[in-house]
């Protein structure tokens, strides 16, 4: 059987395996947001994921109309899976999509998941919407597997195509079916994960590895902080053993390593398990914005720098580099921070949409050539327009007295002009 494939959920992650999957054969992409699918129209991505020229090749059919799904047999769901302000998953937009798909589908369609979810989430939550709405029996009239998503945001290099796919469906043979389907798109090859929820269980890990990493530079890092000791100089003299694994210190937001781990915590205490490492990482990175607010705060004081006049800049606020997202973007954490100490904050980013950033945290973001004389500076983002200005970048907005912060440690400290401080996470 043809498999007529449609893609829900046109963001980071959707939008590529559309993209990918229509440079073979014609290919549905839907988004309940009708501006995203009006400028998708136009070949035009806002999130800078896909180019120009590959929408143009790509044989699409973008559509707000849900109906359209019924011209598919095989429906990808790749919508967001945020946590609510109690750090719990937030499954909305996740049910809404499969009561969507519920509603538009018909007798031999396979629906494949690639939204992050704790494990069990997909046969738990998802497959009694579908069966409500579609009125069909799972595993009979239709079929579901799970695929976790491994798009990084920004990431010319590992790419949906480039990266190996995880893969499982109900039964082997759904499995396999899927399996080829991937198979046809990504060069990297094709992993049969034993179940969904293996499937599931692997996508939290990965992400949760990688934020329990972090947090231990982070912790090392206000350890060392005490000891006046340079993380940056420790990491890089441990890193010339042959298996130390070279994390660095940072702020964790976006929508993956800060979000996956309490997807698994949730699904821990529901099995009587209280996930201690996990959540004693998730606590220090979700921390570490506070502390480098109120160590620049100090080095400031022991500066001499009159903090009821002082103004402080942040370059950068999307929640990584090279990236126009702010979606738990941890650098709020610092605006909040310095805030409360009563300095004038003013934030400028390369790649932030201004108009985003104001509708969602009431921020002004300002022009590089706008931005006032400082007595601070924190340097919160590494995109590739600060990394080669380096120290050029804050040649007209530092006053001769002034803390830099160098969190992603972009900075020659050899380079340092007279009078700055620098400090480094």
């Amino acid at each position: 059987m043809k498999k007529n494939i449609a893609v829900v959920g046109l963001g980071y992650v959707g939008l590529p395996v559309a993209v990918e999957f229509g440079k073979k054969q014609r290919v549905i992409g839907f988004d309940i947001n009708e501006k995203r699918i009006e400028l998708l129209n136009k070949n035009i991505d806002i999130t800078n994921e896909v180019s120009e020229e590959d929408l143009k090749l790509a044989n699409m059919k973008f559509t707000s109309n849900a109906e359209e799904l019924r011209n598919a047999n095989f429906i990808i769901i790749a919508v967001p899976t945020p946590i609510t302000e109690s750090k719990k998953p937030d499954l909305t937009a996740l049910k809404s999509a499969s009561q969507l798909v519920g509603s538009n589908m018909d007798k031999g369609t396979i629906i494949v998941y690639e939204s992050t979810v704790y494990p069990g989430a997909t046969e738990e939550e998802c497959i009694p919407i579908l069966e409500e709405y579609s009125g069909l029996k799972s595993g009979v009239d239709f079929f579901v597997g799970y695929s976790p998503e491994r798009i990084n945001p920004g990431d010319k290099i590992h790419t949906f195509s480039n990266i190996t796919k995880v893969v499982s469906g109900q039964t082997d043979e759904v499995c396999e079916e899927i399996a080829e389907v991937y198979e046809t798109v990504v060069k990297a090859g094709v992993f049969k994960a034993a179940s969904i929820k293996v499937a599931e269980a692997a996508k939290v890990i990965e992400n949760t590895q990688r934020d329990i990493n972090i947090a231990l530079m982070n912790e090392l890092s206000l350890i060392f902080d005490k000891m006046d000791i340079d993380t940056t100089d420790v990491i890089n003299a441990a890193s010339t053993k042959w298996n130390f694994l070279k994390f660095s210190p940072g702020l964790v937001g976006g929508h993956c390593i800060g979000v996956d781990p309490y997807y698994l915590t949730y699904k821990a205490d529901k099995v009587g398990h209280h996930p201690k490492m996990i959540l004693a990482g998730r606590e220090i990175n979700d921390n570490t914005g506070s502390f480098i607010a109120t160590t620049l705060i100090k080095d400031m004081i022991k500066s001499g720098i009159e903090m009821h006049k002082a103004i402080v800049s942040i370059y950068g606020f999307t929640f990584k580099e090279n990236v126009p997202d702010i979606r738990n973007t941890r650098v709020i954490d610092i605006v909040k921070e310095l805030e409360s100490f009563g300095v004038t904050v003013q934030v400028t980013d390369a790649e932030a949409d201004s108009n985003e950033v104001k509708k969602h945290y009431g921020i002004d973001i300002k022009s590089e050539n706008d931005l006032s004389k400082s007595d601070a500076i924190i340097l919160a983002v590494g995109h590739n327009s600060y990394v080669q200005n380096g120290w050029s970048l804050f040649q007209n907005v530092l006053k001769e007295k002034a803390v830099v912060f160098d969190v992603k440690s972009i900075l020659n400290k050899n380079q340092k002009p007279e009078g700055i401080v620098l400090r480094r996470l």
